[in-house]
């Protein structure tokens, strides 16, 4: 059978020795990538995630050289958040708390309906920040003049 070559490395048994489907190895070789690359961005620094990444290059440029190319595409942008406390990392790394604020703003205007002008929808937005605010702890938003 005849395979695309980022794909001739792929094997052809599992451990049992039992034929594996074409379909199988794909997915346990994403699920390798996947997992070395997420294996970068939880590396305590920069300088470790550094290394991983070139780990990360050197393991997998001539298997997979298209998802290489793709993953390390403009990389030192998504490393940026090594700048910041190590305890900020999670936080932004992930998309979860917008995610979460922007769905908090969707279910109050789905309870509203419409809005008479903009103003009203922006003074929404602002009162679901300071519930937001409230909820975590955190100190009230600076007002402006």
């Amino acid at each position: 059978m005849f395979y695309p070559i980022t794909y001739k490395e792929l094997p052809d048994t599992n451990q049992n020795g039992q034929p594996v489907d074409l379909s199988v190895a794909k997915a346990a070789r994403r699920q390798q990538i996947i997992s070395d690359a997420y294996d970068i961005f939880e590396a305590p620094n920069y300088e470790e995630a550094s290394i991983l990444l070139a780990e990360f290059q050197e393991k997998w440029k001539l298997i997979e050289p298209d998802a290489v190319r793709n993953f390390t595409r403009d990389i030192h942008l998504c490393l940026t958040f090594y700048q910041f406390d190590s305890s900020l990392h999670t936080h932004i790394r992930t998309t979860n708390h917008l995610e979460r604020l922007f769905r908090e703003f969707r279910t109050k205007t789905d309870e509203i309906g419409t809005f008479p002008n903009e103003t009203c929808c922006l003074t929404l937005f602002f009162l679901v920040m300071q519930c937001d605010h409230a909820k975590h702890g955190r100190l009230p938003m600076a007002k402006t003049s």
